[in-house]
This record gives C-alpha cells, sequence and structure tokens, in this order.
C-alpha cells in the first residue's frame, strides 16, 4: 500500500492527528505542532509518511513570487524556504543518533515550519515567523488576534507532455527555467516525471539546473541564490526518493518548482563554460554558439588519481588566498596532470570547511555555510547521476569557494581562532571527553568546542561515536535549520571524503554548529520532545 493510502485508510483518531497538526502549522502553534507530532510518533507512524504529511502541509504556502525585492530603491533578498531542507537533513540525521532519541530532527523540523510559512509576507513585516524576528509586527489579522493565514503564491498544476527525444525535451524545460517562466516549466516538469525509465536523467537535470544557479558576487551584496535552488532540488530528490515517487506529488510541489522562479544567475556557470574552451581545449574563445561537452572534457571525467597532501595544501593556498583566475588555471593544470575531478572536489570541500573555521562572527556565516552546502550538493550529484556537465561544476565550486574566502576578508574575518588541547585532556576517557566537546557547543563556544574535539581526535577515540554525538548536538540547537543541514553536510561528507586532512570538516561541524547565530530559546524545542518522549538527557 502507498504512503498516501496508508495515511487515508489510518484509523479515524490517526488520520485526525494529521488534520490537527495541519491545523496547528496553518495557526503558526509551534507548541500543537509539536504535540501533534510526539501522538504520531506514540502512534509508530514511519518517518516517511510523516514527511509526505508535513511536505503536503507546507508546501503550497513556501514559495514566494520573487527572491528578491526592489524597496523604494533598495534592492532587499527574498529568503528560501528551509521547510524541506530541514524535512532531507531528518533523513540522514535520523539514522545517526541513539534509537531513543531519533524522532528528534523530525521534532525540529516540526518545530520550524510554522516559522516558515509565506515568507514573501515575513519579509515585508505582514506576518509573524522566523523571518520576521525583530521587527514590530503589524496588525493583520482577524480582530480575535489570531495570524493571517499564509498566501498561496504559486498554484499547483497539472502534466503537461512534450514530443521528441529526452534531451530535446530536457532543453525545452531548461529554456523554460531560463526565461523564468515559472509555472509552464513546472507543468512540463510534472509531464517529464511521469515516465519511470526516463526519471533519474530528469531528475539530474533538476538538480543541474539548480547547481548552475549561482551568483557572480559576494562582497556588499545580501541579494544573492548561495546555491539554495540545488539544495531545494537535492531535497526533492532524496524525499521522493524515500517516500516512492508515486506518492510524491506534494514533494515536487515544494521543490521543483522554485527551480525558474527569479532571480536566476548563470554568469559564474557561463565561466565554467569557457574554462573548458579556454584552459582544457587551450583555443580561443568566439562569439560562435557552442554545446554540450568535448571529448577531452568526457576524458578528464574518467580521471580517478588523488592529489597528494602537498598538492592539495598548495591548491587550497591557491584558491582560497589567491585573486581570479590563478585558481582557475591550477584547476585545470590539475585535471590535465591527471587528477580526478571528485578527488579535487573532495580537497575543495576541505578548503569550504577551512573557511567555515576562519568565520568568527556569528553573523557572518551566510557565505561560508552556503558555500559548503554547494561543495557537498555538488559532491552528492558526482556520487548520484552520470550528468556530462559535472567538470563544468568544479569551476562553478572553486570559483564560489574563492568568493567565499575573500568575502570573508574583505569583511574583516576569516581568522582561525588559536586553539591549544585542554590541560589535563590527556588524562580524560574518550567518554570524558565526549562530554566537554558537548558542553561547548551547547554553551556556544566554539574554541572550547574545537580544543576538545582536537583532545578526542588525539586520544584515538572512536570517530563514528564523535560523528553520532556531533549530530546530536546539532538536533539539540533548535529555531534554525542550518543548525541541522550544515552539520549533516558535514558528517556526511566526513564518512565519503578521502581528502588529506577530512578532520577538518569534523572541527568546522563543531564551529559552524558552536558559533553561528542562534535564536530566542534554541534549546526549547529538544527539551520539550525529551519530556513528552521520556528522553532526560534531552529534558
Amino acid at each position: 500500500m502507498s504512503l498516501a493510502a496508508a495515511a487515508n485508510e489510518q484509523s479515524a483518531s490517526a488520520r485526525a492527528l494529521y488534520d490537527r497538526l495541519e491545523d496547528r502549522v496553518l495557526a503558526r502553534d509551534q507548541v500543537g505542532a509539536s504535540e501533534s507530532y510526539y501522538d504520531l510518533v506514540r502512534r509508530g507512524r514511519p518517518l516517511p509518511e510523516m514527511l509526505r504529511e508535513a511536505v503536503r502541509i507546507h508546501g503550497p504556502y513556501t514559495h514566494v513570487p520573487y527572491h528578491e525585492r526592489i524597496d523604494n530603491g533598495f534592492v532587499n533578498f527574498v529568503n528560501n524556504d528551509h521547510c524541506l531542507l530541514s524535512a532531507r537533513a531528518t533523513l540522514h540525521l535520523s539514522k545517526w543518533l541513539p534509537a531513543e532519541m531519533a524522532g528528534l530532527p523530525m521534532a525540529q523540523t516540526i518545530w520550524y515550519i510554522p516559522t516558515g510559512l509565506d515568507i514573501w509576507n515575513q519579509k515585508i513585516n505582514k506576518a509573524p515567523g522566523h523571518y520576521a524576528r525583530g521587527m514590530t509586527h503589524q496588525k493583520q489579522g482577524p480582530q480575535d488576534g489570531a495570524p493571517p493565514k499564509p498566501v498561496v503564491h504559486w498554484p499547483d498544476q497539472e502534466p503537461e507532455h512534450l514530443d521528441g527525444p529526452l534531451r530535446d525535451r530536457l532543453d525545452q524545460w531548461l529554456t523554460l527555467v531560463h526565461r523564468g517562466r515559472v509555472l509552464e516549466a513546472y507543468r512540463v516538469f510534472l509531464g517529464l516525471m511521469q515516465n519511470e525509465r526516463e526519471r533519474k536523467e530528469v531528475l539530474a537535470e533538476l538538480v543541474f539546473a539548480g547547481l548552475i544557479d549561482l551568483q557572480d558576487r559576494a562582497f556588499l551584496n545580501r541579494s544573492y541564490t548561495t546555491g539554495h535552488k540545488s539544495y531545494r532540488a537535492r531535497a526533492t530528490v532524496e524525499l521522493g526518493t524515500a517516500i516512492g515517487w508515486d506518492d510524491a506529488h506534494p514533494v515536487l510541489y515544494a521543490g521543483a518548482l522554485d527551480i525558474a522562479v527569479g532571480p536566476r544567475w548563470y554568469s559564474t556557470y557561463e565561466m565554467a563554460c569557457n574554462c573548458v574552451t579556454h584552459y582544457l581545449e587551450q583555443q580561443k574563445m568566439s562569439a560562435i554558439p557552442y554545446a554540450g561537452t568535448t571529448a577531452k572534457e568526457l576524458a578528464l571525467l574518467q580521471n580517478t588519481e588523488p592529489l597528494t597532501a602537498a598538492e592539495a595544501e598548495a591548491f587550497i593556498e591557491v584558491v582560497l588566498r589567491q585573486h581570479e583566475p590563478a585558481y582557475l588555471a591550477e584547476l585545470s593544470r590539475l585535471l590535465l596532470a591527471g587528477k580526478g575531478p571528485r578527488q579535487i572536489l573532495d580537497v575543495l570541500q576541505i578548503g569550504a570547511a577551512q573557511v567555515l573555521l576562519e568565520t568568527q562572527d556569528t553573523l557572518n556565516f551566510s557565505m561560508s555555510q552556503h558555500c559548503y552546502e554547494y561543495c557537498n550538493t555538488l559532491g552528492w550529484f558526482y556520487d548520484t547521476f552520470d550528468h556530462p556537465q559535472r567538470l563544468k561544476l568544479l569551476y562553478s565550486a572553486a570559483s564560489f569557494l574563492n568568493r567565499n574566502a575573500w568575502h570573508q576578508r574583505n569583511v574583516g574575518d576569516g581568522r582561525a581562532a588559536d586553539t591549544e588541547l585542554p590541560a589535563g585532556a590527556e588524562r580524560m576517557s574518550p567518554p570524558q571527553l565526549l562530554e566537554r566537546i558537548t558542553g561547548a557547543i551547547v554553551a556556544l563556544d566554539g574554541t572550547q568546542g574545537i580544543a576538545w574535539t582536537r583532545a578526542y581526535l588525539a586520544s584515538g577515540g572512536d570517530r563514528q561515536l564523535l560523528v553520532q554525538q556531533l549530530a546530536l548536538a546539532a538536533c539539540r540547537l533548535g529555531n534554525d535549520p542550518h543548525n541541522q543541514e550544515i552539520a549533516q553536510c558535514l558528517l556526511e561528507d566526513y564518512a565519503r571524503n578521502r581528502g588529506f586532512d577530512r578532520d577538518r570538516l569534523l572541527l568546522a561541524c563543531v564551529q559552524h554548529t558552536a558559533v553561528h547565530r542562534k535564536y530566542g530559546d534554541f534549546l526549547e524545542c529538544g527539551r520539550r520532545y525529551g519530556r513528552a518522549m521520556g528522553v532526560a538527557a534531552l529534558g
């Protein structure tokens, strides 16, 4: 039986819990929504079903007309949805935690969703929520004091079918995305998804369309994509796969429609395309149209040779410390010397982790955290799909990382804190060291957290226990899904990365979780879940 059918055919009392969850979410009632979730857990409802229902509830209300506004001559950013991204992180984090705490990531997702609805009206102070924090709210709701109903900015659509070879149909869809034809592109995508045999290539193109949408500057620019289209696309793929595509229409509505919502930025990827011509083919660029991939580009995609530690350190130094075009030339030299694209990406992830470690201002993680998420998403893309344009995206990632590093330096950040192993750490047991790490993170002390983590690594303690503890610490800190999303990306890459210094990913996880800006009582959701579910360590 499908998840949708199971949800519809379950007992009236269980169905009523989903109805109550929807009612409380739309009323923006975090406590009430959470209590409905606790009841669902007690009744043993499966996680994929709860994720589907959560996405079904919030999906219509987490789109925006445009991810940018011009308000009286001033350009302002309109944020991206994190309800779907939090749900994606839940899929992974729930598997990494002790069994009695496996429901905590989903608890954080449910806790956040009521605050993540209708971002557009939050940003103009016409609705309460996460993005309206700090504003003096206008009285917009009914006289009884209830909050205004969230707005559906883009209605759901029916599939539209195209004729012709798949490559032609994908190009037609991407052209609609490029031109911002939001509803038409969404209808065509729904049609493309109906052919099960072609589905993997269609999903690969969705993520590709997100990865090429990346702004061309960072310094003194607050209106940017920071790769968010690709994160939403990845969430669509992973959630739809976990739920089952026959039941995943709510996920497509919540995730795929946004890919064509503007603004769209392709200049970084255009540069990446031209790097193939200029550096790899060593040809002069001309005004003639180019398309596809070259034979040399496809051959370089097959490279698998890793970088030595010295080569990796030197490459990171060029990407983080030198201006364009030095890193483009060095990346090209490594590829032409036989180094593997996926192995180079491992090094870029370590470089992105280094920038996180060098971010000390709690308000300055926006660029560094999203750059890491982009490198993580690209690694997942390489490992999941055999898309022919993967090599070009390596240049996009290197460009993003270079801009990220210089942005941090140009705003007065970009410096790693000095950390020494704590006195007496060598006499402590691994469990004692793990306790110190968690204590430092919850106290928001990144310097001490990193110091204790270094001590644990030096002790030879079980790395998987450390990963579990870092995942749990991230899941305890709520009111902003970045706490879970970025930690999940770093810990996922720690398992996959084969670079020369992957421990840097663990240190960056500690730094981000502890230092990144927190909102309100960030432990409230964890405490409530602990008390409701009888988990004393959380309550």
